[in-house]
């Protein structure tokens, strides 16, 4: 069943949400349920019931949240299509990465009304009386760790994380140590905030110390920049000398003039998705990643023994959250509605016509942009026929020399669409 659809409410409110913290004997709660006209139905995750039952009706339903989330919200447009009010208890704030905003996306124009109650990054913030206006808040709850790489790799001074039972404190401090982060952040952790029984403050430990430590939950993180830590956004353009090489091949790699001017074209600032095909050290990837944090990055490579290489340059250049795919790009998957912004063609072992074809349907046909190096008359013709051939404009064309090694031509092609 799609819920995502428009639930005609006629101005009744059908879903009371009410915030708690982890206390297990809410004030509020009681009144709430007394002040709300309900139908005896009510909804929550498990903590969640474990807290409030002693405050329900003694014939209440109960709806769990719960995976997957499109059968939960299944029910609530059956039961609101019946007229029924549903009456959900949620952490914190519903709207700060809560259940209201899941509600709202699936459940267009529904009546909602909500009772916020303080989230777990206010709370730690108040316990530990740090004015949080400038915190950066992310959630990796049911989240990859995305926006926590993106939010490290722009340096933010304060970082307030909500977490899982995968994205635990001690599996953020083992990530931020693999990738060399660890020295440029202090973290505390908090447990059970709000309950006076087993709230918990962490404040006195290293990353390094808390990476082998474990923690109750729910948790919550505060990374802290490091006040001697003065690292910004790297310059543009890391030497080739700082990248391991395929077999010590100095010419396997993109030179970092070269590096610039690709990324450049790109423009990769008003870039959602990039994907980086032929990646052999990964150092264009690496580069984008480091200066455009925003970005959803994927590196293609057909050689295994460049896995390695590409994992060990992100970890040395402080680079995670490149998504690696190894084996021939034409024989890999790209989900149907894939779209991607920007590409880089580092390598094409021939078959340059069928990549940019297996491109193309994925292009966002308004600001996609494909670069390609070539560095013979053959290959620079095979990429001009495929753009040709599959309704794309040669947007540039530059011609390269660099020290001793052989010119190069920088070609840039743009979405049928592209203005």
């Amino acid at each position: 069943m799609n819920t995502r659809e428009i639930v005609e409410t006629y101005g009744k409110t059908h879903i009371y949400m009410v915030g708690m913290d982890d206390n297990p004997q809410p004030k509020h709660i009681e009144v709430i349920i007394k002040s709300i006209k309900h139908d005896n139905i009510f909804s929550g995750g498990k903590r969640h019931y474990e807290i409030v039952k002693p405050f329900l009706p003694a014939d209440a339903i109960w709806i769990e949240i719960k995976a997957p989330i499109d059968e939960v919200m299944a029910e609530y447009s059956r039961l609101i299509q019946e007229d029924k009010v549903i009456v959900s208890f949620v952490s914190g704030d519903p709207f700060f990465f809560g259940f209201a905003s899941t509600v709202r996306k699936h459940l267009l124009g529904v009546g909602m009304k909500v009772f916020p109650y303080f989230n777990s990054l206010q709370m730690f913030a108040h316990r530990e009386q740090i004015a949080y206006e400038n915190m950066h808040a992310v959630s990796v709850t049911g989240r990859p760790w995305h926006e926590l790489d993106r939010a490290l790799l722009e340096y933010h001074p304060l970082i307030g994380v909500l977490t899982d039972h995968v994205h635990t404190p001690d599996a953020i401090a083992k990530r931020m140590m693999e990738y060399h982060l660890d020295k440029d952040y202090t973290m505390r952790v908090a447990e059970h905030l709000g309950n006076p029984d087993e709230e918990k403050i962490y404040k006195i430990y290293s990353i390094e110390e808390i990476s082998r430590m474990s923690f109750k939950r729910p948790n919550c993180v505060l990374l802290f920049k490091a006040p001697h830590c003065n690292r910004q956004r790297p310059a543009v353009g890391i030497p080739d000398t700082e990248f391991l090489l395929l077999d010590d091949r100095a010419k396997m790699i993109t030179k970092a003039p070269i590096r610039t001017i690709d990324l450049s074209l790109l423009e990769l600032h008003n870039s959602r998705s990039f994907w980086d095909i032929g990646a052999c050290t990964g150092s264009i990837s690496i580069e984008a990643r480091r200066q455009y944090p925003h970005l959803h990055i994927r590196a293609f490579e057909v050689r295994e023994e460049c896995e390695t290489i590409i994992q060990s340059n992100a970890r040395l250049h402080s680079a995670p959250g490149i998504d690696l795919h190894i084996g021939d790009f034409l024989n890999t998957t790209i989900e149907e509605n894939t779209i991607v912004d920007a590409v880089f063609i580092g390598g094409h072992s021939g078959k340059l016509k069928e990549m940019v074809r297996k491109i193309v349907p994925h292009l966002d046909s308004l600001n996609g942009k494909i670069v390609f190096n070539s560095v013979s008359e053959e290959s620079c013709k095979l990429f001009r026929e495929a753009v040709e051939e599959n309704g794309l404009k040669l947007h540039s064309k530059m011609n390269i020399t660099l020290d001793q090694y052989n010119p190069i031509t920088i070609l840039c092609a743009t979405g049928k669409h592209y203005v």
